[in-house]
């Protein structure tokens, strides 16, 4: 019965096999695909592009850099890129505006308060032609004034003066003057003369103008100046004579603070000579003949390339206080250094270079912030 049973036993497990192979064979193939697992995960090695693609996104760096400069032109503005004021609408600014000073600013001054007006502005400019000098005693002595034209630099007494008011002075320059040295239009034998022969002429170590040049004429030289109170005069007494105006003084020449004065006494004598802004000139020319210095013609390139010698720069002068206290003040400021350069060269001066210009700009942004 055993030996049956066990018989039995190995048919019912020999029939069996078959079905364990199958459910076996199910089992052995997972090594077969375990492999596949890898090689469909290999392509993870090709999926750094995210690396690249940072890369290629990374050019936001080098586009901020780029950028940076071309927004920023404030930094090279003094160099080359003039500096641009807040607009001004001399329409809506009101309130009266008080100058004095320099003769020769007086007309390019004088130009810039018609266009401000012509713009709108419908205040009164009233502008008084008085000399540099006496033009810093009102505004910074007597503290008449809201602007002061000056045709030279402020000086450390008036600058004393002005800050003993309170008003200490800020400098806007505003253009150059190519000085003129002037004869009559009637002269047919003067041309050009040597620094050191204007000199001569204007200290009066020579009287006839045969002393100048033995081709020129035996007559008496009849000379004409600015006063004492005038910038260019003490321009003039300080490029021909080292600051002592004892020599020009002790000549005896017709003092005017008026250059028309000047203009009407040298027009009327072949014989006399005189000097004064580039613009007096220009405006009388067909009655008037200017003359070379050292055989340098008094134009603009010769004025840029400094080789006029008899050039200088011109001004006009404010204060802080005042043009926080009258804004009319700070918005004509603001207009003159916006416009000057369209409207100098009409006048009879030459443009201020962007640098100065922009020194200008400057200043009148600097004076809003305090």
């Amino acid at each position: 019965m055993s030996r049956v049973r066990t018989l039995a036993a190995l048919l019912a497990f020999a029939l069996l096999l078959p079905i364990l192979a199958a459910c076996g064979g199910g089992t052995a193939t997972a090594p077969t695909t375990a492999p596949a697992a890898p090689a469909t995960e290999a392509p993870a090695p090709t999926a750094p592009p995210a690396p690249t693609a940072a890369p290629t996104a990374a050019p936001a760096p080098t586009a901020a850099p780029t950028a940076a400069p071309t927004a920023a032109p404030a930094p090279t503005a003094a160099g080359g890129a003039a500096i641009t004021l807040p607009e001004v609408d001399p329409a809506k600014v009101t309130g009266n505006i008080i100058i004095a000073g320099s003769s020769t600013v007086f007309p390019l001054t004088e130009r810039m308060a018609e266009l401000f007006k012509e713009d709108g502005y419908t205040g009164q400019i009233t502008i008084d032609s008085i000399g540099t000098g006496a033009g810093f005693e009102r505004f910074c002595t007597a503290a008449e004034t809201d602007i002061s034209n000056a045709s030279r630099p402020i000086n450390d007494k008036e600058k004393a003066a002005c800050e003993a008011a309170g008003r200490p002075a800020i400098e806007f320059r505003v253009g150059t003057d190519a000085l003129a040295i002037v004869v009559s239009a009637k002269n047919d034998f003067v041309e050009d003369l040597t620094e050191a022969q204007i000199a001569d002429i204007f200290s009066g170590k020579v009287k006839t103008w045969n002393e100048v040049d033995p081709s020129f004429p035996n007559q008496p030289i009849q000379l004409f100046s600015p006063g004492t109170d005038s910038g260019t005069f003490d321009y003039f007494v300080e490029h021909f004579f080292k600051k002592d105006p004892a020599p020009i003084l002790g000549a005896n020449p017709q003092l005017s603070e008026d250059d028309n004065v000047l203009v009407a006494g040298i027009e009327a004598s072949p014989y006399a000579i005189g000097y004064f802004g580039y613009a007096y000139y220009q405006e009388n020319r067909s009655r008037l003949k200017i003359l070379k210095v050292e055989g340098v013609e008094a134009n603009e390139e010769n004025v840029e390339n400094g080789t006029y010698s008899v050039a200088r720069p011109l001004f006009i002068y404010s204060a802080a206080n005042i043009m926080a206290e009258k804004p009319q003040v700070a918005a004509f400021i603001n207009f003159y250094l916006t416009n000057v350069n369209d409207e100098i060269r009409d006048v009879g001066y030459f443009p201020a270079s962007v640098e100065a210009l922009n020194q200008a700009k400057q200043n009148w942004l600097d004076a809003q912030k305090q």
